[in-house]
């Protein structure tokens, strides 16, 4: 067996952040936990901050720290994102809990089995910097390391940010050289072990046993041997909730669509972790605003405001989702400032990923053609994008229709075999189909009768001669609605090579003069 060990040293800090405005990044930050610095960043530790300080210390050496409270659940959220992830690669899936001896040390890691899915993914490098891609829109800072027990890779990622340990003898020698605090018992008996010269495993495997066991207990035992491999370690894999639902407070209200966003981009980073995991697209997506009370007497029911987002087309594409939530969001006007956002998933498809193309194909056409559609119809609202559908009638101005655009049709060079089959004996069998012109006027033209070549009447376009060069092809249609029509038409060439599409009424309308129409033209 292989396990690769991730650990996230900054995970608590980080969750913090993510709760700030986009701006707020670069500023000095401090967890806080009973008056006490739990971890600081890069800027407050160059101001003199650092972990361990009093709350009151931190702030005389740095008067604009931000400071935030420490959140288990928050940092639960955060962590459980990384597992989801990481479920895209092996099935094996578990989160490392907090030592028995030990339950206020949340270790903040996440352990995988790959064994069984180096050969898929090209051999541990690889996979390794796949994990690292695939994790880097969580935006934590990562240690990995490579074990074959899942305790002895758990211990060893806490003190290595890279290392790799192929077979057992190797997962020893390292776990020897590492210090003896990394065991639950000997975190808690830290001085204990000092005062005896313990400052390694190494160290301490070389006291007796029985001496370990009636000083320590029987756990630092119990720890050592399923780290070195001596005892088995069982797991119990990580199983993927049937829904998604993850939970951000902001840490400050949020009053702009760009404040909101970079919350939302947190959670969708989330979901596409989620959906990740089981090789599913999302269908539909609900953004959830609680919002600041006006008053304590509200009751208008104005602090919730829901966002639901649907896609023609089911996608994980992070960047996609982004766009139509920012685009949803800049129509929308929120009655309060925001405080909390939560997204919730249920509605998701499954199905292969698609393959990576080195030409443009059909496929890859219509997805941008989907999308496009999409993003209209999201600025613009569903019913504002329209496309034109056929319609059986034989009268040209009655041949199309509008109707709402449906991001999921099927483009045209798309069909089957036996489709293109079918159109093309449809249209041997009426070749004018093959003549129609794309540009149709939506009523018919009149045109005027004029003397031609050789003393006959003829239609005129333009002030010139039209040559009739194919036709007649007649309709007669429309008896039943009462518009009823009967027309012969032509295909006629102006003097300068244009082609038109005419038609001249069969039955002279009464009390007029005009016999002849121009219906489209010919691109």
């Amino acid at each position: 067996m292989l396990w690769i060990a991730l650990h996230l040293p900054l995970l608590s800090l980080e969750s913090f952040a993510a709760t700030l405005p986009h701006e707020a990044g670069g500023q000095p930050l401090a967890l806080v936990d009973a008056h006490t610095i739990l971890a600081v960043n890069a800027p407050a530790r160059a101001l003199g901050v650092n972990a361990g300080f009093k709350r009151a210390t931190a702030l005389a050496l740095a008067p604009q720290l931000t400071l935030g409270l420490a959140d288990p659940i928050r940092d639960t959220q955060a962590l459980t994102a990384v597992a989801h992830a990481a479920l895209a690669f092996t099935p094996t899936v578990v989160i490392q809990p907090a030592s028995d001896a030990n339950r206020d040390d949340m270790p903040h890691t996440v352990l995988l089995e790959v064994q069984a899915s180096l050969r898929y993914f090209g051999g541990l490098p690889a996979l390794q910097q796949r994990l690292k891609d695939a994790l880097a829109p969580l935006g934590h800072r990562l240690h990995i390391v490579s074990a074959t027990t899942p305790l002895g890779a758990a211990l060893l990622v806490r003190v290595n940010a890279k290392l790799d340990c192929a077979d057992l003898a190797a997962t020893a020698r390292a776990l020897a050289r590492a210090p003896v605090w990394l065991l639950g018992p000997g975190r808690a008996h830290w001085e204990a072990l000092q005062g005896m010269g313990l400052h390694t495993i190494a160290d301490l495997k070389r006291v007796p046993r029985d001496g370990l066991a009636r000083r320590f207990g029987p756990v630092v035992l119990d720890e050592l041997d399923r780290a070195m491999g001596r005892r088995p370690d069982p797991r119990e894999p990580l199983v993927l909730p049937p829904a998604f639902e993850s939970r951000l407070e902001l840490f400050a209200r949020a009053d702009t669509t760009e404040q909101l966003m970079h919350g939302a981009a947190v959670l969708l980073a989330r979901l596409v972790a989620w959906l990740s995991a089981q090789h599913a697209f999302v269908r539909r997506f609900t953004l959830v605003m609680e919002h600041e009370q006006r008053s304590r007497h509200d009751a208008s029911g104005s602090g919730i405001t829901r966002l639901e987002v649907a896609l023609a087309e089911p996608s994980r594409d992070s960047a996609h989702l982004l766009v139509l939530l920012r685009e949803r969001l800049t129509q929308l006007q929120l009655p309060a400032p925001t405080l909390d956002l939560r997204l919730h998933a249920e509605d998701i498809a499954r199905r292969a990923p698609p393959n990576t193309e080195l030409f443009p194909t059909p496929a890859a056409e219509h997805e941008g053609l989907t999308r496009l559609i999409e993003r209209l119809q999201a600025r613009l609202g569903r019913e504002q994008v329209q496309r034109l559908v056929p319609v059986q009638d034989h009268r040209p101005e009655r041949a199309t229709a509008w109707r709402t655009a449906d991001a999921q049709m099927r483009p045209a060079r798309a069909r089957s075999a036996a489709e293109g089959a079918h159109a093309v004996c449809s249209a041997a069998r009426n070749p004018a189909h093959l003549v129609r012109p794309v540009w149709l006027f939506q009523q018919p033209e009149p045109l005027h009768e004029r003397e031609v070549a050789g003393g006959e009447r003829g239609p005129w376009c333009e002030g010139q001669p039209l040559l009739l060069l194919s036709g007649p092809e007649r309709i007669e249609s429309g008896w039943w609605d009462f518009d009823a029509v009967e027309r012969d038409y032509y295909i006629a060439q102006l003097p300068d090579g244009a082609l038109v599409w005419i038609f001249r009424e069969r039955v002279p309308v009464a009390g007029a003069n005009l016999n002849w129409f121009l219906q489209g033209r010919f691109g």
